[in-house]
């Protein structure tokens, strides 16, 4: 990384910024952005990032090409597969453990899920079920409100690492890890190729779908399955039940409206 330190001093002073002003746009530490400059210390991948994304340069170019020349490009990373390193907790066998992020760690895991002693930290699993591979690694999120119901507030989702983005299935379910909103389960639209975004959608209609630009995404995990600890009643059956009902007679009064509109035309 011998253009690192250097590049970082000319990206910041292009911008007409204090090493205050940066270390405040990264969340670090004023001395920290001077050990960069000056090679006594690397920035984290999390760092890097935040690098790139804000001076709109390739982690290629800032780290292995001198940009005093003014030539550089930043292509948005579509795919997922550019900045990415994925730390992983292990067994004393050297296989993988599978780690759980429960409601109230889900704030820290946004700022440290690409930190390794972070991850080592956290839970984890076992689970032996025949639908999850070794091949892939897995990992545990728990889920806070009602958007996604009829999957209930506290609900664990179990996933399965995404590493090409853009083989994100339309309408299918994934915990989507992102800059501004945290963790979040939705289903997705995926318009990467498109539009270079992503379309997050509710189960539960009464929350409007919005979109995300595809590089403010940090993480993108399948979901592969649902674990809660609490047993429906017979009350909560019947909202379900009638929830769906209620979704339905509104799909149909959207076709009479459209048929009609069709008729009039």
């Amino acid at each position: 990384m011998i253009f690192l330190g250097n590049n970082i001093r000319l990206l910041r002073k292009e911008k007409k910024m204090t090493q205050a002003d940066l270390a405040i746009k990264l969340g670090v530490n004023r001395s920290l952005i001077g050990a960069y400059e000056e090679g006594r210390t690397e920035p984290k991948l999390k760092t890097i990032q935040a690098l790139c994304a804000y001076f709109k340069v390739s982690i290629q170019d800032l780290i292995q090409k001198d940009l005093s020349g003014g030539e550089f490009d930043y292509q948005a990373d579509v795919s997922g597969n550019k900045l990415r390193v994925l730390p992983i907790a292990v067994d004393q066998e050297g296989g993988e453990k599978i780690s759980l992020i429960p409601q109230k760690a889900a704030a820290g895991y946004t700022h440290g899920y690409g930190d390794m002693e972070f991850i080592e930290r956290m839970k984890t699993a076992q689970l032996p079920f025949p639908e999850l591979t070794h091949e892939r690694t897995h990992r545990i999120f728990q889920i806070e409100g009602d958007s996604m119901l009829p999957v209930p507030s506290g609900s664990y989702i179990v996933t399965e690492y995404v590493e090409n983005w853009e083989d994100i299935r339309n309408d299918e379910c994934y915990v989507i890890l992102t800059e501004s909103d945290g963790v979040v389960y939705k289903r997705v639209k995926n318009y990467i190729r498109e539009k270079e975004e992503i379309l997050l959608i509710s189960d539960n209609k009464e929350y409007e779908p919005y979109t995300i630009p595809i590089v403010h995404v940090l993480e993108v995990w399948k979901a592969r399955g649902v674990l809660n600890f609490d047993i429906p009643d017979n009350d909560s059956f019947n909202l379900q039940f009638n929830h769906k009902v209620m979704e339905v007679i509104d799909e149909l009064r959207m076709e009479v409206k459209r048929l009609g509109d069709k008729i009039d035309s």
